[in-house]
């Protein structure tokens, strides 16, 4: 038979809302049945021939996160949070590559990203966080090859009503936030019983501010997003939306520290003095001078349309705007006073030493478009069901952005004074890129042998780059590419697929060395695995292996600023697993095992310590730094149904962090001709959660992350780049439903 969707019935605040049926509504419990991302068509997860984790709203809220790479902490295969608490940012590595800024869609759109022309996205807005794991451009034209991240927006729903939450955290940083939906009832009725709404309303919304975990942290940020959709009849429906954000923040302080001052103590090679190691709080930029201002607004539309029995039509469109301006103060290693001459130094050369700075600033606007346009049939022709996907989608992405340094005074690790002089700013980028691309795709979904599910996808991808250089020469560039996926599983009746797939992928950059625009990223998959869907309860179950090659990887020289190079190859070879399951009425479980063998096959880097950008040297056979090559989570929550304690839950979750690699080369030699390799050490880390639900309509919780407030570094990307992960965060919520 042909795929179909599957459909749960729940409820939720009056009326009966659908769960999951369609990919992108509501999940029931922490158990996802269907999803979009992995084929663009209604799919149950474990028919998909490749690793597909989704995090459903209610995940969300029971685990308390307020970022959306929060909400991936317990997801497979994915390291986020690296650079610790960045409230300005959502950070996911996906299969050991850096997925935040070409491997972020929003509803199956891309928000690509370059520089600092992002696009932030809060974690109230979101229905669903999908996570796609290996290679998408087949489906995508582009993405991370790694993987992608898919928001799935809220929608409006079919019943009737009103949340209103609170919440505030020990920093303390509050929020109050509403998500209101409105049915208006269709008062025709059919054979089969009353017809759809024709028009439904959703409006969400969410001001927050405060502290931060930093001294002097703070900000406030505000979102607003609109929904209505349209629904004539059964076979059609029109979603028209639109959302704004206004951010004003000041940085933390937790990026580009020193490894000797957090992962080793600040002391120096001859012991004679001992700093200790930086306040995980302390801020080392200026609170006057710092800021982090972001206005941003998207508008678009979803056609869905039944032509008739077999034929669909799906449309989307959406533009979107972000202007975002930004100043800060970074750390840049140590510092000695050497006879009248500041000296750089990896760690403390005396008691005189002192923490290097250096000023920073960026004003960047982008600008984006995306179309999406398929057409979807379902049809048998000599025993194979098919579900047969044509399409052609196009993506503008534009950026047009200064960014600028200075030097600034330096200041003492434990008594950081502001206020201090700075030399005026020196642009080193100004320009404006314009980036065109169009893709036509197919995909065939067919179903044989009572039992097998082959999916074949093959894509052609154009595009066009244009560059507009004001401080050197303009660039361009025009190319094309192919990308496809074939994958098979076979279902057993209990439940059980194994599958197996293949796919070469692409990835359209931004940036050059020099006049030499920067090549797409290429690659190719190979995955095996067996997903477990249970017929005796509500559970999914993936075990996945894979070896991925990355062609043309951009790194930076382990430098804040856009010095970059593009090294040859990098593999990511490895094991996930991954269990989703509402056990029973009162036991919810995750769980999620990821182990890398990650290694650069081809490229070249500096040599940390012979100048700016440095000695190129070869790294072949080194291991990418930051990234832990295993990651381990467990979360495990109990609702009583019935007694005294009815309505109560209680949960804990422990997390898992391996040991990184610190710089690339992963070994060098120090200018005293100290031989070194710094390692960032692995870190467990402890959550738990209790909750009450009062009745139908009044629900508090707290949550607590990082329970014993252990002081770990979360990654270095060098020597004197690397980042405390947070510390402890107790979250305080209530929510009234009607």
């Amino acid at each position: 038979m042909a795929l179909e969707a599957i459909e749960v019935q729940g409820r939720g605040g009056d009326g009966a809302i659908a769960f999951d049926g369609s990919g992108v509504k509501p999940v029931e419990g922490w158990v996802p049945a269907a999803t979009t991302t992995g084929t663009k068509t209604d799919t149950p997860l474990v028919l998909i021939p490749q690793s597909v984790g989704v995090i459903g709203r209610q995940q969300m809220d029971d685990l308390g996160a307020q970022k959306v790479d929060e909400a991936t902490r317990y997801s497979a295969g994915v390291f986020s949070q690296p650079f610790g608490d960045d409230t300005d940012t959502n950070w996911f590595f996906i299969r050991g590559f850096d997925a935040t800024q070409t491997g972020v869609y929003r509803d199956g759109m891309q928000l690509y990203s370059f520089a600092f022309g992002n696009y932030y996205q809060d974690a109230w807005l979101v229905e669903r966080v999908e996570v796609l794991r290996g290679a998408s451009a087949a489906l995508y034209g582009g993405g991370n090859v790694g993987g992608i991240i898919n928001y799935v927006s809220k929608r409006p729903l079919d019943a009737d009503f009103t949340t209103i939450e609170v919440g505030i955290d020990n920093y303390p940083t509050a929020f109050a936030a509403f998500d209101v939906n409105k049915v208006i009832p269709n008062d025709l009725i059919s054979k089969s019983g009353p017809l759809p709404p024709v028009w439904k309303y959703r409006v969400t919304g969410k001001l927050e501010g405060g502290d931060g975990y930093s001294k002097h942290e703070d900000g406030l940020r505000g979102v607003i997003q609109g929904a209505a959709t349209y629904a004539p009849n059964a076979g059609t429906d029109v979603t028209f939306y639109a959302n704004y954000t206004r951010a004003d923040q000041k940085h933390g302080g937790t990026d580009f520290l020193p490894y000797y001052g957090t992962v080793k103590r600040a002391s120096s090679a001859d012991g004679s003095v001992d700093f200790g190691r930086i306040n995980r709080k302390d801020q080392y930029s200026d609170p006057d001078y710092d800021k982090h201002e972001r206005e941003q607004a998207m508008i678009g539309y979803e056609l869905n349309h039944d032509i008739d029995d077999v034929w669909t039509v799906n449309t989307r469109a959406r533009a979107s705007y972000s202007h975002v301006q930004e100043r800060q103060i970074f750390l840049n290693g140590w510092t000695t006073d050497v006879a009248g001459v500041a000296t750089p130094s990896f760690r403390p050369i005396d008691a005189t030493s002192q923490l290097a700075r250096f000023g920073f600033a960026h004003n960047t606007k982008s600008y984006s478009f995306n179309s999406d346009n398929n057409l979807v049939g379902k049809f048998a022709t000599g025993g194979i069901d098919h579900t047969l996907l044509l399409g052609l989608d196009y993506k503008f992405y534009g950026i047009d952005e200064w960014q600028a340094s200075s030097s600034a005074e330096p200041v003492d690790i434990g008594n950081p004074q502001y206020n201090q002089i700075r030399v005026p700013f020196g642009r080193y980028t100004d320009e404006s890129t314009k980036l065109h691309q169009a893709g036509v795709f197919i995909q065939d979904q067919a179903r044989f042998g009572g039992g097998f599910i082959a999916t074949l996808n093959g894509r052609y991808d154009r595009i066009w780059l244009d560059t507009n250089n004001r401080l050197g020469t303009d660039l361009k560039d025009e190319r094309g590419a192919f990308s496809g996926r074939a994958g098979l599983g076979y279902e057993f009746e209990n439940g059980l697929v194994p599958y197996v797939s293949i796919a070469r992928t692409f990835n359209p950059l931004l940036g050059a060395i020099g006049t030499n625009v920067f090549k797409p990223e290429t690659g190719t998959q190979y995955e095996a695995g067996i997903k477990y869907a249970p017929k005796e309860f509500p559970a999914i179950f993936t075990a996945s292996i894979f070896d991925l090659k990355k062609q043309n990887v951009v790194t930076g020289f382990n430098s804040p600023t856009t010095v970059q190079s593009q090294l040859g190859e990098v593999r990511s070879r490895g094991i996930e697993l991954e269990a989703q399951a509402n056990l029973t009425e009162n036991w919810k479980l995750l769980a999620a095992f990821t182990a890398y063998n990650l290694k650069i096959l081809k490229g070249t880097g500096p040599i940390p310590g012979t100048g700016f950008p440095g000695t190129p040297t070869s790294l072949d056979g080194q291991q990418p730094f930051l990234v832990p090559e295993v990651i381990g989570s467990a979360f495990l929550d109990y609702t009583f149904t019935a007694g005294d304690l009815k309505g109560l839950s209680l949960g804990g979750g422990v997390r898992y962090i391996g040991k990184s690699e610190g710089s690339q080369p992963n070994a060098f030699t120090l200018p005293s001709g100290e031989r070194f390799n710094p390692k960032v050490p692995s870190a467990t880390l402890f959550d738990a959660a209790v909750r009450y639900k009062f009745n139908d309509n009044w629900k508090a919780s707290v949550n607590v992350t990082n329970l014993a407030d252990k002081r770990y570094v979360s990654g270095c990307q060098g020597i004197n780049v690397c980042s405390y992960g947070e510390g402890r965060r107790a979250l305080a919520k209530v929510s009234y439903t009607w």
